[in-house]
């Protein structure tokens, strides 16, 4: 049968199929947008090349972000999930997360079905050479097969395949992660449409094989004991305590080794072949090593690569020393003396784009109609990736249906803190989601994703009616739920006192309202749920309503500061500003404000380097045009 300008006609490429281009393809198709999703190598998509693992602090609440707009990777997570544990549960709401041990080839073989099933959706092979653009816009993609793809837009999610480079000791070969064919055509055609490119690194540990393991010497690690899940569309489940991850530690003979080889590092030694720079916050045991040289050890954590596979990983091991010395040290740690590496450790550099060169819709400022996500902008991390691929699929959709695009603010969403991040500060090594990177992380809990963003995955047709339907009323709920509890007047006895005495605080002496003893330090509901008339039965609905009184004064601040932030968001600067016209700018402020181009003054004001005056006189600038 011959092909037809429709086998090579789409709205919308996505280049690869890793975290960020499976949410971009899914969230543009189900937009209803012809999508054609490219990926190299079939067998890989949604692979996760280093820990098989997702969430973590904000990373978790990252991907439950994700869900909440109608992303896929929560539920993917929690079909494959072989051990789940909420972190921080010690800790405030804020900084709580879950994170889960994924079977890795499962993980990638459900996301292969989910978009091979997914309505206007198609997932092909190919190696993107060449983005063609024409009068300033994008127009297809080309292929290493001599396919041209004429699309109206399109997303690049390459990960570390741009111009990817391995590294296992002085021995380096071209690939875009170990066994697969690196993007290098490519890095030169962004370049030819004027892209300015860097390059980061990254790494992974060895694999393992679990019968050369003696875990009687290690820590075990079981999954929850209690029912989680990371989708609001999952049915919480305990899970089989059959796949525990376990902990060890590096000593000093460890680091001795590494210390003694360093000559061998392709970072440190003698012939330096990697001049990038790695993540700070996963670093290489060597970093670790150098930089925290009074360490007497550091932990592994020795995790499953999943059910039907005998290969596990050293998380915390990452390296990219030689086969031989990788061996030697892996041995000296405690529980591995007899481990056989059925896969080396390596680091990888590749190209990323300066993330400083897009909008905040991921949309490039060089190229209409062209968005980049995930690895490819700077960041590290699967959720960090998926997060920016469900936005630009969103984006990209929504401008070729001539629709609003979603900006979420700093204030609504981890996803929004990471893309600001980026597009308005830049990186100078591969960005991290951290709870500390959140100013208002008490607002952006991994409790409340859907009542945040639910409305947005609604509005761009990614969330079903009845889920928007059961958070509105949730939200109506828990409102309701805490005018009445402020109503409840407690009196003073024996049986109240004996709770709140054995809970650490003190007792009453005069009527109080249950709602003003929820605000106390470790007094829950359910300490005080007997005192209810009405008892709160949905667990989902008590814990917003216990965690919004308890933090009500916080809150209450929080949405005070977030209102004057939002004043200066919407003070927005107009496209065509001629920054050479507003008078008393410094020659840094300008030449910044004329490259980045912010959307708004509150933008602006987050740009590095620029200065208050600089901010105020730009704002009356625009105040004085308004008014003419």
């Amino acid at each position: 049968m011959k092909s037809t300008m429709d086998d090579y006609s789409f709205d919308i490429v996505v280049i690869g199929a890793g975290h960020a281009g499976i949410e971009a393809g899914l969230a543009a198709a189900k937009s209803g947008m012809k999508t054609l999703v490219l990926a190299i190598n079939l067998d890989t998509v949604g692979w996760a090349p280093c820990n098989p693992a997702v969430g973590g602090p904000a990373k978790g609440i990252v991907a439950r972000e994700v869900d909440a707009l109608g992303g896929q990777i929560a539920k993917t997570t929690d079909k494959t999930a072989i051990n789940i544990r909420m972190l921080n549960t010690s800790k405030g709401p804020a900084v709580r997360a879950l994170r889960a041990q994924i079977d890795k080839r499962e993980y990638s073989l459900e996301m292969k079905r989910v978009l091979e099933n997914q309505e206007n959706l198609y997932l092909r092979s190919g190696i993107a050479t060449e983005i063609i653009a024409e009068n300033g816009k994008v127009t297809g993609v080309a292929t290493h097969f001599g396919q041209l793809y004429h699309s109206r837009a399109v997303i690049v999610t390459t990960g570390t395949f741009l111009g990817g480079k391995i590294f296992i000791g002085q021995k380096a070969f071209e690939a875009g992660r170990l066994g697969e064919f690196p993007a290098k055509q490519l890095s030169e055609s962004l370049r030819k449409l004027g892209f300015k490119l860097a390059r980061f690194k990254t790494g992974t540990p060895a694999r393992i094989l679990k019968s050369s393991i003696d875990f009687s010497k290690m820590e075990r690690q079981d999954t929850a004991d209690e029912p989680l899940a990371f989708s609001y569309f999952s049915e919480p489940r305990i899970l089989p305590k059959d796949s525990p991850c376990w902990l060890t530690n590096t000593n000093a003979r460890t680091h001795s080794i590494i210390r003694r080889d360093l000559r061998f590092s392709p970072l440190y030694g003698d012939v330096k072949l990697i001049h990038s720079i790695g993540p700070r916050y996963c670093p290489s045991i060597e970093d670790k090593v150098i930089k925290f040289s009074g360490k007497e050890s550091h932990q592994v954590f020795v995790e499953p690569e999943g059910k039907n596979t005998a290969e596990y990983y050293l998380n915390g091991l990452s390296t990219s020393l030689p086969f031989e010395t990788q061996l030697e040290m892996i041995r000296s740690v405690r529980g591995l003396e007899n481990a056989i590496i059925v896969r080396p450790a390596y680091a990888v550099e590749y190209d990323f784009i300066i993330p400083d060169q897009l909008y905040p819709t991921l949309e490039s400022k060089l190229i209409e109609n062209l968005y980049f996500a995930g690895q490819v902008n700077g960041t590290s991390g699967y959720e960090e990736a998926a997060g920016q691929g469900i936005i630009a699929g969103i984006n990209a959709s929504a401008k070729l249906r001539g629709e609003a695009p979603l900006i979420l603010k700093r204030s609504e969403a981890y996803i929004g803190v990471m893309i600001d991040d980026l597009v308005t500060r830049g990186v100078d090594e591969p960005y991290r989601l951290l709870t500390s990177r959140a100013e208002y992380r008490l607002m952006l809990r991994h409790d409340n994703a859907h009542l945040r963003l639910t409305e947005y995955g609604y509005r761009y047709g990614l969330i079903p009616r009845w889920f928007y339907d059961n958070v509105v009323n949730l939200r109506e709920a828990i409102a309701r739920e805490i005018n009445r509890l402020n109503e409840i007047v407690i009196k003073p006895s024996n049986e109240i006192n004996n709770r709140l005495l054995s809970a650490g605080t003190t007792a009453i002496y005069q009527s109080t309202r249950l709602a003003q003893l929820l605000k106390r330090p470790n007094v829950t509901y359910s300490l005080l749920k007997d005192f209810d008339p009405e008892p709160i039965a949905e667990t989902s609905l008590m814990e917003q309503v216990e965690t919004t009184i308890k933090y009500e004064g916080y809150i209450n601040r929080l949405k005070q500061e977030i209102s004057r932030f939002e004043k200066l968001e919407n003070e927005i600067i107009p496209d065509d500003i001629d920054y050479d016209a507003v008078p008393n700018l410094s020659t840094e402020s300008r030449d910044k404000l004329k490259k980045l181009r912010p959307l708004s003054i509150g933008q602006a004001m987050r740009i590095p380097g620029i200065k208050p005056a600089d901010i105020l006189n730009l704002s009356t600038y625009l105040k004085v045009h308004r008014e003419r």
